[in-house]
């Protein structure tokens, strides 16, 4: 019996193949506008979510299992699909490579003053900018997933001392040389010069960093958002860095995006703003699609699909 796969966006040919070639048994299309999305869902088993909408699932009553382009799936939480017996699965991993060298450009920029020196640059100043080393400065790090490990492996390199929170802290790992439980929050930021937000976005992170933790980091600290713009009070952080209570701030992801173009971030000379695109890559597609058509493949062998998310939890 067919099984019918929706990619929803606008996929090139050569991906619509490496879909179909998976099996004979797959029937594969796209839909390369959100308006054709939910017109082209109604015979769909499988959807390959590059849009999401409500819309879209409720036009697909056959629908069963929901791929998700990222590694957040915060656009999937409504009730309605939490309590459908939809499998949604996430890319998970997929990201992680691109996203922890981002991390450490952030890292890299505030420690060599490289903000600095690129005004000094562009107004022919010979002028030297304030640097320090990383290494013996300590990383904390919120989420020890795929993405915090991979963040972790490179601060040790560097030479870092490495400290992490994350909600099992009984789970080991070689990069970090002390992790806690996710209420041990107050302890990394007192301890930390940066600390890197790696962790999903749901009901019991949204605002993790607000007023009081960010006055419970260092003053000296950093803050480096590649999460989800929900994890920071934005008008708490900006407080904090308009007030010389933080050092400054690299961010990848916002409360609102794109960002207004009146928020003040924009103007500080001691925040980097980068346009969500830390898991950017040109391997980043190539990554995705071959868990996609793995999970297709275990999916018609009636196997154990990667990275289920438990919709309950929110990740």
């Amino acid at each position: 019996m067919a099984v019918r796969v929706l990619l929803n966006y606008d996929a090139s040919d050569e991906y619509l193949s490496r879909v179909a070639a998976v099996s004979e048994r797959i029937l594969v299309e796209k839909a390369s506008s959100r308006e054709e999305g939910p017109a082209r869902a109604a015979e769909a088993e499988v959807i390959l979510a590059g849009r999401w909408s409500e819309e879209l699932w409720r036009a697909a009553p056959r629908l069963r299992w929901v791929q998700c382009w990222g590694a957040g799936v915060e656009r999937f939480m409504s009730p309605e699909f939490v309590a459908s017996p939809i499998v949604l699965t996430n890319a998970r991993g997929i990201y992680a490579l691109p996203i922890a060298e981002h991390v450490l450009a952030f890292l890299l920029h505030f420690a060599r003053g490289l903000g600095g020196l690129v005004r000094h640059q562009l107004q022919h100043e010979w002028a030297r900018a304030s640097v320090a080393e990383v290494n013996g400065l300590t990383l904390g790090i919120v989420g020890l997933g795929g993405i915090g490990s991979e963040v972790a492996r490179r601060a040790k390199a560097f030479g870092m001392r490495v400290l992490a929170v994350r909600r099992r802290p009984d789970r080991p790992s070689p990069f970090a040389e002390e992790v806690r439980g996710s209420d041990a929050l107050p302890w990394l930021l007192a301890e930390s010069d940066f600390v890197a937000l790696c962790t999903a976005l749901t009901p019991q992170t949204r605002h993790l960093i607000a007023e009081p933790e960010l006055r419970q980091m260092k003053p000296t600290a950093y803050l480096i958002n590649i999460g989800r713009g929900g994890l920071v009070d934005e008008a708490a952080l900006i407080a904090a860095l308009q007030e010389g209570r933080l050092a400054g701030a690299g961010l990848d992801v916002f409360e609102r995006e794109p960002l207004p173009p009146d928020s003040p971030l924009w103007d500080m000379p001691n925040v980097l703003v980068s346009p969500h695109l830390a898991g950017s890559s040109p391997r980043s597609h190539a990554r995705l699609m071959e868990l996609f058509c793995e999970n297709l493949r275990r999916y018609l062998a009636g196997e154990e699909l990667r990275n289920v998310v438990d919709k309950a939890a929110g990740y």
